[in-house]
C-alpha cells in the first residue's frame, strides 16, 4: 500500500461467516484472501441488511470506500488503490484462465447456489438473517435474473444445465494442469486469479452438500482440493498470512501515493 495510507485504518465489509469460512460469499471470500496475499492488515465487518446489494464486500481505507460494483470490482480496486500481488507475472495463460475463473467457474457456482441446488446454502450464505418471506423474494429475484443471463427456459432447462457444468468441468482440468504440484497457478507465487479460484473452491467444498454435481466434479481434481485446504488452513484456520507468501515488494511505480478515485460513488459493473 502506498505509503501515505499505510497508517490508515483498514477494513474489508463482506457478508457473513459460515460453513467455517470468514464468509460464504466468493466474492467477498475472493478480496479476504487477495488482502492476505497482498500482507495488507485489515480487520473484517460484516453487513447484514443488504443481503442482495451488489455494492459487497467493500473494502474502507480511513474516508476512502471501494465498492464490489466499481468498473473493475473489488479485485480491481484493490489491485489498483491498494497494491497489485499480479505486478511482474507475464504468462499466455493468464487471460484464458481468467476466463475460465470469472465466468464458467463463476457462472457453475451462481447456478448451483441459486437455481440447480437445493437452496439451502444460498439461504445460510445470503437470507438467514431476514424474515422468510423477504429472503424468499430476494432468492426467486435473483434465480430469475440467472435464468434470464443464461437463457434458460422450462423447455431447455437439461440442456443449459449440462452446459454450464460441462465448462466447470473443462476450467478444472484446466487449472488442475496447470496447477500440478506447484504452489500457486502462476509463477510459483500467489496472484489475484489464486485468490479467486481459492475463494469459489473453499465455498463449493464447503457450503454444497455431498450429492453436488460441481462438488464432485471438483473432488475429481486431488491437487486442487490440495490446494484449497492447504491455504483455508493457513489464510482462515490460522488467520494469519500464511508463511508460504513472501513479503510482497512493489515496484517504485506501483507504490507511488495516488489518489482513491470514485470513492465516493457507486457505479455499476463487476470484474
Amino acid at each position: 500500500m502506498a505509503e501515505a495510507s499505510e497508517n490508515l485504518q483498514k477494513t474489508l465489509v463482506v457478508r457473513k461467516p459460515c460453513y467455517g469460512l470468514p464468509t460464504g460469499c466468493p466474492q467477498c471470500l475472493s478480496a479476504y484472501i487477495y488482502l492476505k496475499f497482498a500482507r495488507v492488515p485489515f480487520s473484517l465487518d460484516f453487513q447484514l441488511n443488504y443481503p442482495d446489494s451488489d455494492t459487497i464486500p467493500y473494502f474502507e481505507a480511513g474516508d476512502y470506500v471501494s465498492y464490489n460494483n466499481e468498473k473493475d470490482g473489488i479485485i480491481g480496486s484493490l489491485k489498483k488503490e491498494v497494491v497489485d500481488i499480479d505486478t511482474g507475472v507475464f504468462s499466455t495463460d493468464w487471460i484464458p484462465i481468467k476466463v475460465m475463473l470469472t465466468t464458467w467457474v463463476a457462472d457453475a457456482l451462481a447456478y448451483e447456489l441459486w437455481v440447480g441446488g437445493d437452496s439451502s446454502s444460498v439461504y445460510n450464505i445470503y437470507y438467514s438473517g431476514l424474515p422468510w418471506p423477504i429472503g424468499r423474494v430476494l432468492f426467486l429475484k435473483q434465480a430469475q435474473l440467472l435464468k434470464l443471463k443464461h437463457g434458460i427456459t422450462n423447455d431447455n432447462v437439461a440442456l443449459k444445465e449440462e452446459e454450464i457444468y460441462s465448462r466447470a468441468k473443462s476450467a478444472f482440468d484446466a487449472l488442475s494442469t496447470l496447477l500440478g504440484e506447484q504452489n500457486y497457478l502462476f509463477e510459483n507465487r500467489p496472484s489475484s486469479l489464486d485468490a479467486i479460484f481459492l475463494a469459489h473452491s473453499l465455498v463449493i467444498l464447503e457450503a454444497l452438500p455431498e450429492t453436488s454435481e460441481l462438488r464432485i466434479k471438483l473432488l475429481e481434481h486431488d491437487n486442487l482440493v490440495r490446494y484449497a485446504q492447504r491455504y483455508k488452513t493457513e489464510l482462515i484456520e490460522a488467520d494469519t498470512f500464511p508463511s508460504s507468501v513472501p513479503p510482497f515488494h512493489a515496484d517504485a511505480s506501483s507504490s507511488a501515493p495516488r489518489g482513491f478515485s470514485n470513492w465516493s460513488k457507486i457505479l455499476s459493473g463487476s470484474w
